[in-house]
């Protein structure tokens, strides 16, 4: 079975990653996974693009200037024809409103990941609703998280379509990965906690350097990473400025050695508001790092607390300076709280079993019952 994927990327996140996970597993067997990614005129955000033709996954770029571009409809049918795909997954609004669209009355399947939705605009809540309301046309629609489905019920989108599948990750790059971090060059290090994720409202940064004022009272040698991209990174910059903690905290963008990142940690911290099944505390935990979490999506599917992690209330800086402050004095709990999450992922959230779940979404959109489904 060919499989083409679609996505307007915003850098290399969770529905990226899950892309690239699947297609590694996919190519291996006896199936073939294809990309087709939106160089936006605006933003092109091609690192994905990039680093699957760097792995010898076939990659297409499909141009779209503006928000709105009929050309790309005609782009994802010739690319459709083009790769021969038996199946097209689609990962967004962007890419689900346009691959709806391009394949409304084909007989080629659509199949559409949901892996969140941020309601944190007026624009982006209407983009939200747009995507559910068309979703209901679509053969199959996958959600990550119990939460994601259930929103997708309160649309309309047919309880026999929906599929729920968490997300999962080849566990290989993290093993005996080497610290790239500075700090962590040398053997006694000062602790190092990172935050990984979007720069945006929903991860909760703020939070988290909030917690790092409290930590440093009482342990002032801690030092504080925050890995990714994002809108509000100008915003985060100036409160790390006016909490005073450019000597303690690190922004470091969006790195290309994230596992190597991962084994820079002591922990990690997910202060999110609102998730669906982050990839990066997966990443985080095939790490064997202890990961301090808000129990908000699906994380509390992954930290189970107490046992491969450490659960705090959202929005509470204090409660989070505490957890991390009572980890960074216990090693041995931090070494058998990583131990734990690493074996829940091996477990329960690896590539493989990800994969022969969305195999087996595939094949139920291409059995004929459903073929022509796509109105």
């Amino acid at each position: 079975m060919k499989i083409l994927h679609i996505i307007s990327s915003g850098g290399m996140y969770g529905a990226e990653a899950v892309i690239l996970n699947m297609s590694r597993t996919l190519n291996e067997g006896s199936h073939t996974s294809v990309l087709g990614v939106f160089s936006n005129s605006a933003n092109p955000n091609l690192q994905l693009h990039e680093v699957a033709a760097k792995e010898g996954i076939e990659s297409h770029l499909i141009p779209c200037k503006g928000q709105i571009d009929p050309t790309v409809i005609a782009s994802i049918r010739k690319l459709v024809t083009q790769t021969d795909a038996d199946v097209v997954h689609a990962h967004g609004y962007k890419a689900d409103i346009y691959g709806y669209f391009a394949l409304r009355g084909s007989r080629i399947p659509l199949v559409s990941t949901c892996h969140t939705w941020y309601d944190n605009s007026r624009l982006v809540t209407l983009y939200g609703v747009a995507d559910r309301l068309v979703l209901r046309n679509y053969a199959e629609v996958v959600a990550v998280s119990d939460e994601v489905k259930q929103r997708l019920l309160g649309a309309g989108v047919r309880p026999d379509k929906i599929h729920l599948v968490r997300n999962g990750i080849d566990l290989r790059p993290f093993d005996n990965a080497t610290p790239s971090l500075p700090d962590a060059a040398f053997k006694d290090h000062p602790p190092i906690v990172g935050l990984i994720g979007r720069l945006s409202i929903e991860k909760g940064v703020d939070i988290f350097l909030h917690a790092a004022t409290y930590v440093l009272a009482e342990l002032p040698s801690t030092k504080f990473v925050v890995v990714g991209e994002g809108p509000d990174r100008d915003k985060l910059e100036s409160l790390i400025g006016d909490l005073k903690l450019r000597q303690s905290v690190s922004m470091l963008g969006r790195r290309d050695d994230m596992p190597s990142v991962y084994a820079s940690l002591d922990i990690m911290v997910s202060a999110s508001r609102q998730e669906g099944l982050p990839m990066a505390i997966l990443e985080g935990m095939a790490s064997s790092l202890p990961i301090i979490a808000t129990p908000v999506g699906d994380v509390p599917a992954m930290i189970r607390d107490g046992h491969t992690g450490l659960m705090v209330p959202p929005e509470n800086a204090a409660l989070l300076a505490s957890a991390i402050v009572a980890l960074l004095r216990n090693p041995a709990q931090r070494e058998r709280l990583g131990a734990a999450a690493r074996k829940l992922i091996e477990d329960e959230f690896s590539a493989d079993r990800m994969t022969a779940d969305y195999l087996r979404v595939y094949e139920e959109a291409v059995t004929p019952n459903h073929r022509g489904t796509t109105k």
